[in-house]
């Protein structure tokens, strides 16, 4: 009996994103008895979590053809072609390509070339994958941007995804167009290195020129989110946009990684701690509801309790609410995998003390929220999210994908009740 293909996703949401698109690459193809692993490179755990994920699929579908694609495949295609569990790996372009999904199909003669993986480096456009949004019925995401210039010193994301390249504006706004049209409410644009969006194209275009684009030409759309940006990135127009619209929502993701200024430069990081400060004062200037959520590293070779302590008070300095804590762990051939290494214990002990200020600072911004009205966007028909992303709960059934008004009465662990 033929059965769909089973898809597991791992990391980021680019590549849940990428994973709906498969999606429909595969289904479009005709694959079946398939099972396809999106992975991510972005620790040496989350491939350990990989392999793990390959051996149970395995065992729960035995007569399967099972596919292994996504960033640690690019990055390292021998680990997981060498699995006996793995018929085929494939690349971050090639996962993309409808060519790639035909030869999977059952009726395809021949033998599958077992590993596919060109070199990223080389390519230069962003495939036209868009999808007509995912995810929940009332927020979708858009992707306009893949890859990076940059080479953080502990990042192996780059060798995973190439360098930055950009979906032009106009196929930006098209797709936006055609999701308002579906009934979406909000959507959130992805990338890689979003704030480099547009160096690649005609005339160098910057973020804030897509976004003010984007408010401009489709007016009915009721919430635009960004997801992760470089705060030094940042451009006129994307601050104008926050100080005069607001159809983009008051919340904001730094990818910051460190509080001080020696760990910064030997992560090859473009900003110092300064300079982060000086951005989140301007942002919350210009929109005093902004709220921030930002990538720390815990424990980056070389770390002292000095320079931790550095990193611990800027989630103070730059009211950091929603913090992603990620304790360091070494990417084979990355150059801050030959510094000197922190001890596992001190790099635990140092995730846990950002993770309870991160913990900390959120209470306190809930606290703010009790007695204010606010338009909560529904997830499902009991939870929906504030514009600043804090989640709310109901005691009653809303209507799922719909902005409804509502005053926060209260506060249960880390939500908001209404």
């Amino acid at each position: 009996m033929t059965h769909a293909p089973i898809f597991s996703n791992h990391g980021c949401r680019l590549n849940a994103y990428e994973t709906e698109a498969m999606k429909e690459l595969a289904t479009a193809a005709g694959v079946t008895n398939a099972v396809i692993v999106n992975t991510c490179a972005v620790t040496s755990e989350a491939v350990r979590k990989a392999r793990q994920d390959i051996r149970k699929l395995r065992r729960d579908n035995p007569d399967a053809k099972l596919i292994v694609t996504g960033c640690a495949a690019q990055t390292a295609p021998d680990t997981f072609a060498n699995m006996a569990e793995v018929d085929v790996v494939i690349g971050n372009t090639e996962k993309m390509n409808p060519a790639t999904w035909a030869q999977m199909a059952p009726d395809l003669i021949g033998q599958t070339e077992p590993v596919q993986v060109d070199d990223i480096m080389s390519v230069t456009e962003t495939a036209g994958h868009l999808i007509d949004g995912f995810g929940t019925r009332s927020r979708a995401y858009v992707q306009v941007q893949n890859g990076c210039d940059h080479r953080c010193t502990f990042c192996i994301i780059p060798y995973g995804r190439g360098n930055s390249r950009s979906v032009p504006a106009g196929v930006v706004v098209d797709q936006i167009k055609r999701l308002v049209d579906k009934g979406y409410n909000e959507v959130v644009l992805t990338g890689v290195d979003l704030t480099s969006w547009g160096a690649d194209l005609p005339s160098q275009p910057k973020l804030g020129d897509l976004v003010m684009r984007i408010l401009k030409l489709v007016p009915d759309l009721p919430r635009l989110r960004i997801s992760s940006i470089d705060s030094i990135e940042v451009d006129e127009n994307l601050l104008c946009a926050v100080a005069t619209d607001p159809r983009l929502m008051p919340h904001l993701h730094l990818s910051l990684q460190h509080g001080d200024d020696l760990i910064l430069k030997r992560m090859k990081r473009r900003h110092l701690r300064d300079d982060a400060i000086r951005f989140c004062e301007e942002a919350r200037k210009l929109r005093p509801d902004m709220t921030f959520g930002a990538d720390i590293i815990a424990g980056f070779p070389t770390e002292t309790e000095a320079m931790f302590a550095n990193s611990l008070a800027l989630v103070e300095e730059c009211h950091l609410t929603w913090l992603h804590v990620f304790p360091y762990s070494p990417r084979p051939g990355t150059p801050a995998a030959k510094m000197p290494q922190v001890d596992g214990r001190q790099i635990k002990d140092r995730a846990a003390k950002l993770r309870a200020a991160g913990a900390k600072r959120v209470k306190t911004h809930l606290a703010k929220q009790i007695g204010t009205a606010h338009d909560i966007l529904m997830e499902s028909p009991r939870m929906g999210r504030t514009p600043q992303f804090a989640e709310v709960t109901f005691a009653k059934d809303q209507p799922e994908g719909q902005i409804v008004q509502a005053e926060i009465t209260g506060i249960a662990g880390q939500q908001l009740v209404a």
